[in-house]
């Protein structure tokens, strides 16, 4: 991050290059969410807000991949390639990623297809700027990478197994890692709300068992008794979980 040409201009910013650039930095390769990059920040005494880090990776993060994609060494000339299908606005896409043996990323595309016509475009992609071409190209049994294959790259190996392609499919977990984090970022419905948000009724008392009837002394042995957990006897409160059952079955989740 100390290269120059990488540091955006702080012209018209509040805040130094230097500082947004470790912003956006911190953002997108720890695979962290605004909000905790905003803490990161004012932790260190910056006070700025989750939707001006948002700004600036908007801003700034494509500048920064360009120019770490122009320092980067050779890539390797074995290519694994693979696509996941992740949701854009509740719609699905597929995420089309290429990386070399020692897992460095190449290029990705995003498209709402996985079909042949999307899969040489994937490829002329790939190829574009470099000076030379792979020696063996490494795929899932997908026919839209053959097609592609013969008409961009036809003298390359094309080598078509699922367990061979391992590298590009870790190369996914990044991905997944913050589809997870932006789902936490989410307002989950609060504990003892529906999803609706309207409150639980609350837990019935657990009746006196000498005013209970026979039957329904036995009805609240054999519920406690399906709380058991093994090896633990019964679970803390389990006679009043019972007892909850028996005055509201509705309460009563079944016994794993």
């Amino acid at each position: 991050m100390n290269d120059q040409a990488l540091v955006p201009s702080d012209k018209r910013h509040r805040f130094p290059p230097e500082i947004i650039a470790y912003a956006v930095w911190r953002y997108f390769r720890f695979a962290l969410r605004y909000r905790d990059v905003e803490e990161l920040l004012a932790e260190r005494g910056v006070i700025v807000t989750y939707e001006t880090v948002r700004r600036w990776c908007r801003k700034f993060g494509q500048t920064y991949a360009n120019g770490l994609r122009r320092h980067r060494p050779r890539p390797g000339d074995k290519w694994h390639l693979d696509e996941v299908f992740i949701s854009i606005n509740g719609e699905q896409h597929y995420l089309w990623r290429a990386v070399d043996q020692d897992g460095q990323v190449l290029d990705i595309l995003v498209q709402p297809r996985r079909d042949a016509a999307t899969a040489r475009r994937f490829f002329r992609k790939l190829l574009k700027g470099l000076p030379y071409v792979p020696r063996v190209v490494v795929t899932d049994k997908l026919a839209s990478y053959g097609a592609a294959k013969r008409d961009v790259l036809p003298s390359v190996e094309h080598r078509r197994h699922k367990g061979l392609n391992n590298r590009a499919e870790n190369s996914h977990q990044p991905t997944r890692e913050r589809e997870r984090r932006m789902a936490w970022a989410c307002p989950a419905v609060p504990r003892g709300l529906r999803a609706d948000r309207q409150p639980l009724p609350p837990a019935p008392p657990p009746p006196d068992r000498r005013s209970l009837s026979p039957d329904e002394n036995g009805t609240l042995r054999h519920l406690a008794g399906g709380h058991r957990h093994p090896g633990h006897g019964l679970i803390p409160g389990g006679f009043s979980q019972a007892a909850a059952c028996l005055r509201s079955p509705r309460r009563c989740s079944p016994p794993s």
